[in-house]
């Protein structure tokens, strides 16, 4: 019973060979024991009890021998080791920050024969940095010394992009993600011992574009746990990023915590939408690029009310504040502009108005009325002026929109406008728009 009762699960074939081999035993052990008298020199009656006593000893064997052969014909084939079937790859870090703030880079690309790296925070729009190949298939390069900041990189293995596959610090822009690698050192946007703030990526519905859009939101430390009203900003990023950019190479968040914890700002609510609304597209805000009017009505219309709904926010001009970088910087100009009984602080970062000048390489000039034209009454307007408190501009003394800059604080000026600028060194780079925050935030709701 006990046999029958462990055979059972098992499939047929074996259940019917080990019982024959138990039955083919247990025969055996039967005979054994009916012969085992007579080898003891008893020709007498056999003793019952000597015999019974010797059977179920022998049937006992019987059963050992038919549960061991059992076991050995279902023993699973021994595995072999997994690193005499796959090759495993060297072990390395990357990306690998010194603290002589050098930076080495590393993958593992045997068959490659070629591979470089790709960050133009790092080293310019200028010719490649190739990787050197060492004998265990790794490649690798080191740069340096290197600003403290977060930036952006991705490798080009034989024209392939690839992200890092062992760095889980990423950062998304417009159209791809991108490894991230920070260098520590910049007071400003550390990780500190100090109160942290929260972001959150948020989902909503935007009926201007029938489709569902996604902002990133920053409240300050403390705002879960209170009840008050904070006030709101804005802020908006550029052509070549989304939403995420921000908090993730931008480090918005921890310059926020900083500036708070050392009573350098005021805490606030800030929102960062996605300024894209489809592919992307480079027409000036003057010949109506989506990125501008579609953007502009979901700004309108459903970012700012979701917003202002949905977190403890003042809704007053004087606790508004809006700025943005490149893109983001006119879109700025074309939402504060035109409506301007909603913000109390604006600010441009390294931007202007888009096509007020030609841009380097640009063949055609839009047609129709200029954006000072299209924005005249607005412009103009003497009270509305009365409730701008800030107006400010930075640009780097290397970027490419300088020019662009220079000339829509010419065109500020000319409508009776009284905007702040401050030209710093650097281009048109992450490493300056995290310190355009920096100062820009301070000044807000004072």
């Amino acid at each position: 019973m006990w046999f029958g009762a462990c055979t059972s699960s098992i499939g047929t074939p074996m259940q019917t060979f080990a019982q024959a081999w138990y039955q083919a035993l247990l025969r055996i052990g039967t005979q054994g024991a009916a012969t085992s008298g007579e080898r003891a020199g008893w020709h007498g009656p056999r003793d019952p009890e000597h015999g019974l006593c010797t059977l179920y000893r022998m049937r006992h064997q019987a059963l050992d021998f038919a549960v061991l052969g059992l076991l050995i014909a279902i023993r699973p084939a021994r595995p072999q080791r997994i690193d005499r079937l796959i090759p495993l790859a060297p072990l390395f870090r990357s990306p690998e920050v010194t603290p002589d703030r050098h930076i080495t880079f590393r993958i593992s690309a045997p068959q490659a024969k070629e591979v470089w790296i790709v960050s133009s925070d790092l080293f310019g729009r200028g010719p490649r940095t190739d990787m050197t190949r060492g004998q265990n298939g790794v490649w690798e390069v080191n740069v340096g010394p290197i600003d403290p900041g977060a930036y952006r990189y991705y490798f080009n293995v034989d024209d392939v992009a690839v992200m890092d596959p062992i760095n889980p610090s990423v950062s998304e822009s417009y159209v791809k993600l991108w490894s991230m690698v920070y260098v520590p050192g910049a007071e400003l946007m550390e990780t500190r011992d100090v109160p942290h703030g929260a972001v959150a990526s948020v989902t909503y519905f935007s009926k201007s574009l029938n489709k569902f859009r996604r902002m990133h939101v920053y409240t300050p430390p403390g705002y879960e746990a209170g009840s008050q009203k904070y006030p709101i900003f804005y802020l908006l990023h550029g052509a070549g990023d989304s939403d995420d950019s921000w908090t993730s190479v931008g480090r918005a968040g921890f310059i926020m915590d900083n500036l708070i914890a050392d009573k350098k700002a005021k805490p606030m609510v800030i929102v960062m939408p996605s300024g894209h609304t489809g592919p992307f597209d480079v027409t000036p805000p003057a010949s109506g690029g989506p990125q501008y009017v579609d953007f502009g009505n979901d700004f309108e219309n459903d970012i700012m009310p979701y917003a202002e709904t949905h977190y403890r926010v003042l809704r007053h001009r004087q606790h508004r504040a809006i700025a943005g970088l490149s893109m983001g910087g006119a879109q700025t100009l074309g939402i504060a502009i035109p409506h301007p009984d909603e913000f109390a602080y604006v600010g441009v970062f390294s931007s202007g108005i888009i096509g007020i000048v030609p841009l380097a390489g640009a063949t055609d000039q839009p047609g129709g009325p200029t954006w000072e034209q299209q924005h005249l009454a607005e412009l103009d307007n003497a009270t509305a002026k009365k409730g701008l408190r800030l107006l400010w501009f930075s640009t780097g003394k290397d970027d490419f929109l300088l020019s662009t800059t220079q000339a829509t604080l010419a065109l500020l000026r000319k409508h009776g406008y009284q905007p702040v600028f401050q030209e710093s060194a650097g281009a048109h780079t992450w490493t300056n728009w995290r310190e355009y925050l920096n100062e820009f935030a301070p000044q807000l709701f004072r």
